[in-house]
């Protein structure tokens, strides 16, 4: 699709994974619609929703999916990996088992995803600092080992979100846009990132 047919640029996919509970949906709702709510309803299997931002001149529209965290969804949610062309891979700072799973969800992704697929580790619920159990230095430790970013958010204070998104996306336009176009810029105007299947919206969120 040429972008002068479109009210965007190019088309990214973005992926939210994690374990159940974490705020996946809330992160995403967040993003979205710029809107917080407390009550937990489970994703069942697979949600998205779109936002269109600006990045470098460009109008870059973001599918983003976001995943159940049950294992009895894993079977389906993996077949979303490999058209993901950046994922979210989220924990919540308040919840140690979420972190300690961190390193099952990336050998998901390393497994299941495209090779080279760019990736962010994220620390949710980074405002309730009472009860936080995984301090912000073992989060970066972690992502440094794992070779990726890292970013501490809340989505109910909206702390971070914006610039997680943004950084994942401006990291995905640099590899798979801005190299396509130095390598052929006669072609830029076909460079149309658009690989996801169709899904059923269902209501869900935390924190």
């Amino acid at each position: 699709m040429s972008s002068k047919s479109a009210s965007y640029d190019y088309l990214i996919k973005l992926l939210l994974i994690g374990d159940s509970g974490v705020g996946k949906s809330c992160l995403l709702l967040r993003f979205s619609d710029d809107s917080f709510t407390p009550s937990f309803i489970t994703t069942i299997g697979i949600d998205f929703k779109i936002r269109t931002i600006e990045l470098d001149g460009k109008r870059i529209k973001l599918q983003i999916w976001d995943t159940a965290g049950q294992e009895r969804f894993r079977t389906i949610t993996t077949a979303y990996y490999r058209g993901a062309m950046g994922i979210l891979l989220v924990y919540d700072v308040t919840d140690e088992k979420s972190f300690d799973n961190v390193r099952t969800w990336f050998s998901n992704i390393e497994q299941h995803a495209s090779e080279g697929v760019n990736r962010i580790l994220i620390g949710n619920k980074c405002d309730m600092t009472d009860k936080k159990v995984i301090p912000t230095e073992r989060g970066q430790a972690l992502a440094q080992e794992l070779g990726i970013n890292f970013k501490e958010t809340s989505a109910k204070s909206n702390i971070g979100v914006e610039e997680a998104f943004f950084d994942l996306a401006r990291d995905i336009k640099k590899r798979l846009i801005d190299t396509q176009q130095t390598q052929q810029p006669k072609k830029r105007e076909d460079v149309h990132l658009d690989s996801a299947p169709a899904a059923k919206n269902s209501g869900s969120c935390c924190q």
